[in-house]
């Protein structure tokens, strides 16, 4: 099993880096021309699919309302696995990324992240008061966020998730733009954070829940609206840990 699972996380990879490869130059033409930035989503969904086919992972995505294609959204996902990042790009509505610096060290998909996603080093005030500042202008300009709440991949107890950090809310209240709490729940067991990564077996499911209305909310709401996002994916992957352990 455990040879099998190595060769699966070889696949894996192999996957992962010629799609980049043969993705790459179509990346480029919303880094040379700003104007097109809806074509990230579009690449990142194409990637994604490819991705998880030829890999052999089967995926799922469900949509408990459907989303408005050219609407704008905070997206919020729990964040549990590596496998979350390319489990995102199944959304049915175009955004870019909120993530953190580190990104930007991998070499030429670092280049690509930085130029059209938003970084954050979290270690640093005035680098999370930039972060804030572009994603604020993100949603003007009627770009999609996917932010994980949590700040990354913090807990250590899966499906637990860790306690959420306020810039996803306060800028969702900020633009007066819908939230969609997102529940990723089989990805910490298909690829764990451990220190050594290796590919198990399991369905890439993605739940899009209802997207919760902002309007009329101000930065007071903010602790309230992390609380109704929390419970939502809360539920959702307790339900589904129990149904994983009772079928």
């Amino acid at each position: 099993m455990k040879f099998l699972r190595f060769i699966h996380t070889a696949l894996g990879l192999v996957v992962f880096t010629v799609l980049f490869l043969l993705f790459f130059p179509v990346l480029c033409i919303p880094i040379l021309f700003p104007s097109l930035h809806r074509l990230v989503g579009i690449v990142n969904r194409w990637w994604a699919h490819a991705l998880f086919r030829l890999s052999l992972l089967p995926y799922e995505v469900i949509c408990e309302t459907p989303l408005n294609r050219n609407g704008t959204y905070v997206f919020c996902p729990n964040h549990f696995s590596y496998l979350d990042i390319p489990a995102m790009g199944l959304n049915p509505v175009n955004a870019i990324f909120v993530g953190k610096s580190a990104m930007e060290k991998i070499p030429l998909f670092g280049f690509m992240y930085r130029k059209l996603h938003i970084t954050v080093d979290r270690s640093s005030l005035i680098s999370k008061f930039n972060t804030f500042k572009q994603s604020v202008e993100a949603l003007e300009q009627g770009k999609s966020l996917v932010i994980f709440p949590e700040g990354g991949m913090v807990t250590h107890h899966a499906p637990r998730m860790g306690r959420f950090k306020d810039g996803a809310f306060r800028a969702a209240i900020e633009k007066q733009i819908p939230i969609v709490p997102v529940t990723i729940p089989n990805n910490w067991i298909i690829l764990p954070d451990a220190s050594t990564l290796r590919l198990h077996r399991g369905l890439v499911k993605v739940i899009f829940h209802r997207p919760i209305a902002t309007e009329g909310l101000t930065l007071a709401d903010v602790d309230k609206l992390k609380k109704i996002v929390f419970d939502i994916i809360d539920q959702q992957l307790t339900h589904e840990h129990r149904s994983r352990y009772s079928a």
